[in-house]
C-alpha cells in the first residue's frame, strides 16, 4: 500500500508537467500579417540587385528581410535605412543586420528605430526613406545595392521626354520622370557622349526652348563620365509644390550645359509637359525667290497643348546674317497681310525656331488649323531690305493641288517581309508600286506595329532619307501617313520600313 501511494503521488506530479508541457507546445506561432517587398537596384558596377520585404506578424513584431543576388562568399555588407530619398541622400533611422555574403541574406527584427522612436508598420510604409547596402564595414562610401522604400517608392508610372544635340552635335539623351507613391518624381537623365571629367548643369525653364525663359527648377548636374543625372523633384526652386502631375502639365523644357563656367554653350534641351511634341507634324517647301541658292522647307510640328512648333530650314544663308520670317495670309500668287511673326532664320546655321499659339491681333490658332488655312511663307533677306524675298512657299490649303486626286489605302503588313495594301483597287497587295500627280494627295492608314511606314527620297532602311515636303506623320506605325506632293517633288519616291529592307516599293511622281 505504502508504494502504491509512492507511485500515485508522482504520478499526480508528472501528469500536470505534462499538460502544461503540451499547452506550451501547441501554442501558434506568430503568422505574418501584412509584408511589402522593394527593389533594391545595383548600384554603379556592382551588379548587386535583390528585395527588402518588410514583414508585421500577429505579435506586432517587424521585420526587414533583404535577399541580394551576386554578393561575394565570405562577404559582410552593411546596410541601413535612411532618411529621405536614394536622389537627396539623408541620415541614417535604422541600422539592418548585416547581408551575409555566402546567403546574401540579412533578417533583422526591430520595434523602433536607431534614436528609439517606436514605429508601426503602416508607418514604415509612409516613411520618407530608402536603403543602403555597402561593399563592407570598411568600405562604406562603396554602395552595392539601394533602393526608395515608403512613400518613395516608385508606382511603376513615367513619363520620357528626348533631348536633342545643341551646340555639340554627338549629345543628347532623354529625361525620365518616374512617379512616388507620394505624387513626387524622380528626375533621371541621361545623356550619351558626355566628355570624361565633365559635370553639365541642367534646369527646367518656364515656356517652350523656342521662347526661351527663366530657370523653375534645378537638376543636379550630369556627370560627364557617366552621363548620369538623378534628381528628386518635389518642389520648384521658388518652393512651389512640383511633382509628377505638375511635371506633365508644365509650360516648360529642360536645357543642360557644357559647364558651370558654361552656361552659355548648351549641351542638350527638349520641350516638356504641355509643350511635348505629339509626333505630328507637317513640312512644306520654301523655294528660292531673290536670291539664288537659297531655299529649304518650313515645318509645323503640333504640341499637346495644340499649339505649333514652326522650324524654318535654310540652306545658302550668308554667315552673320539674320532673315526676317512671317506667315502671310492667301498664297503667294495673291499676296496677303502677315498674320504670325516668326524668329529670324541665324544665317550661321540656316535655322529658325518659333513658339506659335496667337496671330497677329490675338487670336489663338492650333496646329489643326495651320494645316487647312490659306497661307504663305516669306523669307526676308534683312531688316534693312524686306523687299528682296530669299525663300517662300505656300502652305495649309494654299498648296493647292494641280489635278484635285486624292485616294486612300488601308496598309498592314505580312510579318518583316512586305506591306499590305488595300482600297483604290488593290486588294491584298504585297509591295505594290505607285504612280501619284504632283498636287495629288494620298493617305495611307497605316497598322503596322514594329514596321514604322516611310517615305523617302532614297530606297531603303532608316530615316535619313525620309522625304518631309507634304507629308504628315512620317514613319507612323498606328494612325495616317498623308502625303500632298509638292510641285518640286521628285521624279521617284519610296516607301520603306525602317527597320527591314524587304518591305519597300516604288511611287512614280507625274504631273
Amino acid at each position: 500500500m505504502k508504494h502504491f501511494k509512492e507511485k500515485l503521488v508522482v504520478l499526480l506530479m508528472v501528469v500536470p508537467f505534462i499538460f502544461s508541457s503540451c499547452t506550451k507546445d501547441d501554442a501558434p506561432a506568430p503568422t505574418v500579417v501584412n509584408s511589402k517587398v522593394y527593389d533594391l537596384g545595383a548600384v554603379g558596377t556592382s551588379g548587386v540587385t535583390g528585395t527588402a520585404t518588410i514583414i508585421e506578424k500577429s505579435d506586432a513584431t517587424l521585420s526587414i528581410e533583404l535577399e541580394l543576388k551576386n554578393t561575394v562568399a565570405n562577404a559582410s555588407h552593411p546596410a541601413h535605412i535612411h532618411l529621405n530619398t536614394a536622389a537627396e541622400g539623408g541620415d541614417i533611422a535604422l541600422t539592418l543586420k548585416s547581408v551575409d555574403g555566402a546567403t546574401g541574406k540579412s533578417i533583422t527584427t526591430f520595434k523602433a528605430l536607431d534614436n528609439g522612436s517606436a514605429i508601426t508598420y503602416q508607418a514604415l510604409l509612409d516613411f520618407d526613406g530608402y536603403i543602403n547596402v555597402h561593399l563592407s564595414a570598411d568600405k562604406l562610401s562603396t554602395l552595392v545595392a539601394q533602393g526608395d522604400i515608403g512613400q518613395n517608392d516608385l508606382t511603376g508610372v513615367s513619363k520620357v521626354y528626348p533631348l536633342g544635340s545643341v551646340a555639340v552635335p554627338a549629345i543628347s539623351g532623354t529625361a525620365t520622370f518616374y512617379k512616388r507613391v507620394n505624387g513626387e518624381a524622380l528626375a533621371v537623365v541621361q545623356l550619351q557622349n558626355t566628355p570624361a571629367g565633365g559635370s553639365h548643369p541642367g534646369h527646367i525653364h518656364a515656356n517652350t526652348a523656342a521662347q526661351g525663359g527663366g530657370i523653375a527648377f534645378s537638376f543636379k548636374p550630369v556627370n560627364g563620365d557617366t552621363g548620369l543625372s538623378v534628381t528628386n523633384v518635389a518642389k520648384l526652386d521658388n518652393g512651389t509644390a512640383f511633382g509628377y502631375d505638375q511635371v506633365l502639365a508644365y509650360n516648360g523644357y529642360i536645357n543642360f550645359h557644357l559647364s558651370a563656367t558654361a552656361l552659355a554653350t548648351l549641351v542638350a534641351q527638349g520641350d516638356i509637359g504641355q509643350n511635348e511634341l505629339t509626333g505630328k507634324k507637317v513640312s512644306y517647301v520654301l523655294a528660292q525667290k531673290d536670291v539664288a541658292g537659297i531655299n529649304g522647307t518650313v515645318e509645323f510640328a503640333e504640341r499637346v497643348n495644340q499649339t505649333t512648333l514652326v522650324t524654318i530650314k535654310l540652306v545658302g544663308t550668308p554667315a552673320g546674317g539674320s532673315h526676317p520670317a512671317h506667315i502671310h495670309e492667301n498664297n503667294v500668287a495673291t499676296s496677303g497681310n502677315i498674320i504670325a511673326g516668326l524668329n529670324p532664320v541665324n544665317g550661321n546655321t540656316g535655322i529658325s525656331k518659333t513658339q506659335v499659339a496667337t496671330l497677329v491681333g490675338g487670336a489663338a490658332v492650333t496646329y489643326t488649323q495651320f494645316l487647312t488655312r490659306a497661307a504663305y511663307v516669306n523669307v526676308h533677306l534683312s531688316d534693312a531690305n524686306m523687299a528682296t524675298i530669299v525663300a517662300q512657299g505656300n502652305i495649309g490649303s494654299s498648296l493647292g493641288t494641280a489635278t484635285g486626286e486624292t485616294k486612300t489605302y488601308t496598309v498592314t503588313n505580312s510579318g518583316s517581309s512586305s506591306y499590305i495594301f488595300n482600297g483604290e483597287g488593290l486588294t491584298n497587295a504585297s509591295n505594290p508600286n505607285f504612280t501619284f500627280k504632283r498636287g495629288g494627295t494620298y493617305t495611307f492608314n497605316v497598322s503596322t506595329p514594329g514596321h514604322p511606314f516611310y517615305l523617302n527620297t532614297v530606297q531603303g532602311t532608316g530615316t535619313t532619307n525620309a522625304f518631309s515636303s507634304g507629308v504628315t506623320n512620317n514613319g507612323a506605325v498606328s494612325g495616317s501617313v498623308k502625303i500632298v506632293v509638292p510641285a518640286n517633288a521628285p521624279n521617284t519616291l519610296y516607301y520603306n520600313c525602317e527597320f527591314h529592307g524587304l518591305m519597300t516599293g516604288v511611287i512614280t511622281i507625274t504631273n
